[in-house]
């Protein structure tokens, strides 16, 4: 119950920010909840930042692109939690636009959520992440966190990969 509310207050908090701002390339979401031993991060990214463009792959190599890019989003180990807390990463969820080919998508956003069981919560005071290596077209993540200690927000940069509360 506990973990609905929190989910409920974090979406509470990104929607309305989301709903103004919109889909902007080069840009993606974070949402980040902690509820007892569990971090549960959504990531929400721009196809265009993972792979270059928004639309069906044309080729081989477009094809190669988007099945690099789902493999390095299927890698935990994009995020990296206060290691003191000691938290183990769960399996990847991914959602990668699918393409009907009788309508041009407009715009397309890769989802993914990473689960992790912490051992020591209390000891959870950030999460560093690495995706601006993988995604040099990415320059900003808005990131929104909800838990125990409150709710926070803050911008990750490839100069400022770190949210901490």
């Amino acid at each position: 119950m506990r973990t609905l509310s929190l989910l409920i207050c974090l979406l509470a908090i990104a929607l309305p920010a989301h709903a103004e701002k919109g889909h902007v390339h080069g840009e993606g979401s974070l949402e980040v909840v902690i509820d007892k031993g569990r971090l549960s991060l959504r990531l929400e990214l721009p196809l265009d930042v993972a792979v270059g463009f928004e639309r069906a792959p044309r080729s081989d190599k477009e094809r190669a692109a988007l099945a690099a890019a789902q493999q390095a989003l299927a890698d935990p180990a994009l995020f990296v939690p206060t290691p003191a807390a000691g938290c183990k990463p769960e399996p990847v969820r991914i959602a990668m636009p699918t393409f009907d080919g009788n309508k041009p998508a407009a715009h397309a956003d890769i989802d993914a959520a990473y689960e992790f069981s912490c051992a020591t919560p209390a000891a959870l005071k950030s999460v560093e992440t690495t995706i601006f290596k993988s995604f040099k077209r990415l320059y900003r993540l808005d990131a929104r966190r909800a838990g125990p200690t409150g709710q926070g927000a803050g911008r990750l940069t490839p100069k400022n990969p770190v949210l901490a509360w």
